[in-house]
């Protein structure tokens, strides 16, 4: 299912218009995004949580090469589904 998809979606089953739609999606997903950037969780209930996760820096070895290499601390975007969406899928 694609954004378009869900505003077909959503103007079918409320009769909002399709901008109107598309406009409210595109920000919600912009809000998603900038909070996260700043390392901001985000809780919706009964759907799930976006976490970002911190990864400390690493040492790690590279088989090509026979040598360590080390692996910079970063954060990862990670979605963890509620209960009750994990309920409904299965």
């Amino acid at each position: 299912m694609t954004k378009s998809d869900i505003v077909k979606e959503i103007h079918s089953r409320t009769g909002i218009r399709n901008q109107t739609c598309a406009l409210i999606i595109d920000e919600l997903i912009d809000t998603i995004k900038s909070n996260m950037t700043n390392g901001h969780n985000i809780y919706l209930r009964g759907f799930g949580t976006f976490i970002v996760r911190h990864h400390n820096a690493k040492r790690a070895y590279n088989i090509n090469n026979d040598s360590y290499t080390v692996i910079q601390a970063h954060c990862t975007p990670v979605f963890k589904p509620g209960k009750e969406l994990v309920s409904k899928t299965r």
